[in-house]
This record gives structure tokens, C-alpha cells and sequence, in this order.
């Protein structure tokens, strides 16, 4: 039977997701007593986000010696629970955004909010091969300009899944610490911007196998080496290495908003003001990754769930809620 701890109760903010946008969001809206509620997720997100999966976090203010993803989650969940902000250990199921004030629905807690921000973060596409669980945060990775100045990879031969932007992007970025860098693309062509492309067909450290796809990734403790297939053979040949870097895309966390805020069409919420975390909703604001496909970076989503609380508090001053 279903367990309604907060049944119905209404919360000023309720902030949904636990990535450092999110706790940046609850950071803020408690010091401004405004006592938001959080959804931290469970099963479709793990509390803490993609962080949680990040062993060394070097580029980070404030660590000079680095920290760990866990490490640093939990510092801000901390931080948060310190200020007051009540967390839910459970996932948001749907949202009804079409009556005021807007209802939430948990795994096992239902509850009313003035004000709504979104905070759930994307999800890196991997590839279910051989290997890629098992040496994941080992030597594969889907976030190049997160990790590849990592010890474990200077000076070594680097493998970049894909074959668009973000691919030519992280294989050029990579150049600057890689002794090699292989980009695997299944087709003949680079589906690139045709200036990133040039740049990687030009530049002496990058090579392109076309029509190859990865097949697995092997090693000891870490990645030692990858087999990657011929499509137009079928050959199959193994090639060493200590990395490989999914830049196949991410997914963003929005399905339970379909049809609820406007999205684009890569599932992103669409923000109508550059320079504002509101929605096509009002009164329902978003942070990180969920809306940011260009920067991705722990430290930007950290920025805009500070300017997603400010501009929450704002409006519900505006609204005369609080």
C-alpha cells in the first residue's frame, strides 16, 4: 500500500533532481527561507547524478588535490540537509502542471507546490557492448573534457565512439594530453559541422577508422585495449589502448514532462528567455543539463540552479505567494 508521508502536503518549491543544480537550488531557496522539498531520485535517478559515477572531479573550484563524485554529492546533499531542505529518497513519477498549485506524484509521496524546479539532468547514451559496465570510470567515460587530462590517460592511445560534433569535439580536445586519438564512426563520413571535421581530417594526431563500430573493450584493472569490426569486411581487430569516450549523445531526463512544458526536439526543455531558468510554464523553472546540451559540466549546472532559485524566488515574490 502506498506509503504518502508528505500526502498532499504544499511546499513553496519543490525542487526535482539531486545533481549539483539541484542542490545549488535547494542551497539558495533555504537560505531564503523559502524550506524547499527535493525529490532526489532512486531508480531512473540515482540521487547525487552522473557525479555519482565519477571517480577523480579535477576541474572543480575550491579542490586543489581534486575530489571524488561521491565525495562531492554528498558534501552538497550535506550542505543542503544543513539549510533544511527536506529530501525524498524516491523518483517523481508524473507532474500535473495544468492546475495551481501543482501537484507531484513520487514513487510513494504526493505532494502541492507553488513553484516547480527541474533539475533532473541527462543521461550519456553508452553502448551496450562487452566491457563498457565493467571498465565504466576505468578507462571509459563519456565526458572527454571531464576526464581526459586524468593521469590514466596522458601519453596513451584514446578511442572516441561517434561521429558528430561533440565526437570531432572531444577527439581534438583530447589531442592536448593523448599520444594518439582513434575516432570510431560506422559511416564514411563525419556527420560534423564541415570546419570540425576539416580540423580532424587535418590534424596529425587523430585517425578516423570509417566504417567501423565497437564490438569490446578488454583489459586488467583498467582499459588495456578495444576490438572494433569492419562493417564492410567483417573483420574484426583489436587495437590497444587505455581509453574509450562514448560522444554518441546524452538523453535528457524529461519524460515524465512530456506534454506538461515545452520541450525541443531532442527531449530538452526549451527555455524561452536567454537569460532566465523559466520555463513555457510559469512558475516552473529548470537547471542543468536538463536544458544544457552545450556545456555540460558540473560547475555550469551548479550556476544555473543558483539562478534557477533566485529567479524562483523572485517570481513567487511577484506572485505575491511569499
Amino acid at each position: 500500500m502506498k506509503q504518502n508521508v508528505y500526502f498532499m502536503d504544499k511546499h513553496k518549491i519543490v525542487i526535482i533532481g539531486s545533481g549539483p543544480a539541484g542542490h545549488t537550488a535547494a542551497v539558495y531557496a533555504s537560505r531564503a527561507n523559502l524550506h524547499p522539498l527535493m525529490y532526489e531520485g532512486f531508480y531512473s535517478g540515482a540521487p547525487g547524478g552522473q557525479l555519482m559515477t565519477t571517480t577523480d572531479v579535477e576541474n572543480y573550484p575550491g579542490f586543489p588535490d581534486g575530489i571524488s563524485g561521491p565525495d562531492l554529492m554528498l558534501a552538497m546533499r550535506g550542505q543542503s540537509v544543513r539549510f533544511g531542505t527536506k529530501i525524498l529518497t524516491e523518483d517523481v513519477k508524473e507532474v500535473d502542471l495544468s492546475k495551481r498549485p501543482f501537484v507531484i506524484t513520487g514513487d510513494k509521496t504526493d505532494v502541492q507546490a507553488d513553484a516547480i524546479i527541474v533539475a533532473t539532468g541527462a543521461s550519456a547514451k553508452r553502448l551496450d557492448v562487452p566491457g563498457a559496465e565493467q571498465y565504466w570510470q576505468r578507462g571509459v567515460t563519456a565526458c572527454a573534457v571531464c576526464d581526459g587530462a586524468m593521469p590514466l590517460f596522458r601519453d596513451q592511445e584514446l578511442f572516441v565512439i561517434g561521429g558528430g560534433d561533440t565526437a570531432v569535439e572531444d577527439a581534438l580536445f583530447l589531442t592536448k594530453f593523448a599520444k594518439k586519438v582513434h575516432i570510431i564512426h560506422r559511416r564514411g563520413e563525419l556527420r560534423a559541422s564541415k570546419i570540425m571535421a576539416k580540423r580532424a581530417l587535418e590534424n596529425p594526431k587523430i585517425e578516423i577508422h570509417w566504417h567501423h563500430v565497437l564490438v569490446s573493450i578488454t583489459g586488467d584493472q583498467v582499459v588495456q585495449a578495444v576490438n572494433i569490426e569492419n562493417l564492410n569486411s567483417g573483420e574484426i581487430i583489436s587495437k590497444k589502448g587505455a581509453g574509450v569516450f562514448f560522444a554518441i549523445g546524452h538523453k535528457p531526463n524529461t519524460d515524465f514532462l512530456r506534454g506538461q512544458v515545452e520541450l525541443n526536439e531532442f527531449g530538452y526543455i526549451h527555455m524561452p528567455e536567454r537569460f532566465s531558468t523559466a520555463t513555457t510554464v510559469k512558475g516552473v523553472f529548470a537547471a542543468g543539463d536538463v536544458y544544457d546540451f552545450k556545456y555540460r559540466q558540473a560547475i555550469s549546472a551548479a550556476g544555473s540552479g543558483c539562478r534557477a532559485a533566485l529567479d524562483c524566488e523572485k517570481w513567487l515574490l511577484e506572485e505575491g505567494l511569499i
